[in-house]
């Protein structure tokens, strides 16, 4: 049983919403607005939270960002907002995951399941080397040349999906379905925006990768520096660059 925070304004809305994610077998609780939602995410650290945008006293995104200065918790943005540019900030906020109003208590509880399967599924699982970079699912923690690097739950699940499959061509397609559990098509430039923060942090650029390479056409590839091989030039992918 997961414990749930949902921070929403609306009466009618949060009632709905208790009842669902209690039939589905969740504990939940609840604050109207977004300071007592931070107050309660701080002092009561839920599984997870489910943050509504359109909070009468704070505005939802400035509410994340309070909450990630001081928290990991995980969060599901809940939002009549559709717009892919404010998705991607969001995203880049540090935002798990993101559902567009109106939603079905179906779709909700599968999100809720996905994004906490996510960012557990790592227990009991061997760091992963590739090169210098060491990634460690169980602890959550990368280190690059021995150094910490400091990931978002997002940066760091991408990394360790890659990591998984060191030495292999990864397609857009797979990474969107593995580490965001959406179809191809629901925002576009997610996984490029977050390839390109990932290769911030480490210290390279996609002119100049390290490791993470992208391959023409087909995806990209994280290898070591040494044991990278570019038989192909860096381009665009037929549904957008990586």
């Amino acid at each position: 049983m997961a414990h749930l925070l949902v921070v929403e304004d609306d009466p009618q809305l949060r009632g709905a919403l208790v009842r669902a994610l209690r039939d589905k077998g969740h504990a939940v609780a609840t604050a109207p607005t977004g300071m007592t939602g931070l107050d309660a995410a701080v002092t009561h650290r839920p599984d997870l939270v489910v943050l509504d945008l359109g909070l009468p006293d704070v505005d939802g995104a400035q509410v994340l960002r309070m909450l990630r200065a001081v928290s990991d918790v995980p969060v599901i943005v809940a939002t009549a907002r559709d717009e892919e540019p404010e998705m991607v900030a969001l995203l880049g906020d540090g935002a798990d995951d993101y559902i567009v109003k109106p939603f079905g208590a179906a779709q909700l509880d599968a999100r809720v399941k996905a994004v906490l399967r996510r960012l557990g599924g790592g227990e009991g699982e061997a760091p992963l080397r590739v090169g210098g970079l060491c990634v460690d699912p169980a602890a959550r923690e990368v280190a690059l040349d021995g150094v910490p690097v400091e990931l978002t739950p997002r940066e760091f699940d991408l990394l360790a999906h890659l990591a998984r499959r060191a030495g292999q061509v990864v397609s857009r397609r797979e990474l969107l379905a593995e580490v965001w559990h959406q179809p191809l098509g629901g925002a576009d430039k997610t996984v490029d925006v977050h390839l390109s923060w990932l290769r911030r942090k480490l210290g390279e650029t996609a002119q100049a990768p390290r490791y993470l390479h992208t391959v023409r056409t087909v995806g990209v590839k994280l290898a070591a520096p040494d044991a990278a091989s570019s038989p192909r030039p860096e381009g665009d992918f037929p549904d957008g660059p990586l």
